[in-house]
């Protein structure tokens, strides 16, 4: 009986892995991590907490509209490679993005 009661706990770990959206945060002109990996397909979610707009690109994959405080972007990855991720109003803002 224990051991039934185990396996869900043993594979919670691995079917949060296997979600395909990950979420970066900006926040104080900055994301939140500076680099993140993921798997070709997957996608990123930005979510604006800062108290500015951001309007976010990568070179070849996307390039957003401006994007208010509390609003949410979710662009894929689709190829391997790395990518940079930037803000076309604040340029110091970098996020590379390794996809395997």
């Amino acid at each position: 009986m224990k051991k039934r009661l185990l396996l869900p706990l043993l594979l919670a770990p691995a079917l949060a892995l296997a979600d395909d959206a990950h979420t970066v945060i900006q926040k104080g002109r900055r994301f939140s991590v500076p680099d993140i990996a993921i798997r070709a397909g997957e996608s990123l979610t930005f979510t604006n907490n800062d108290e500015f707009i951001h309007q976010i690109y990568a070179t070849g994959l996307f390039d957003s509209e401006e994007r208010a405080p509390g609003q949410n972007l979710t662009e894929a990855f689709p190829t391997a490679g790395t990518f940079e991720v930037r803000c076309h109003i604040h340029p110091k803002m970098k996020l590379v993005v390794h996809v395997n």
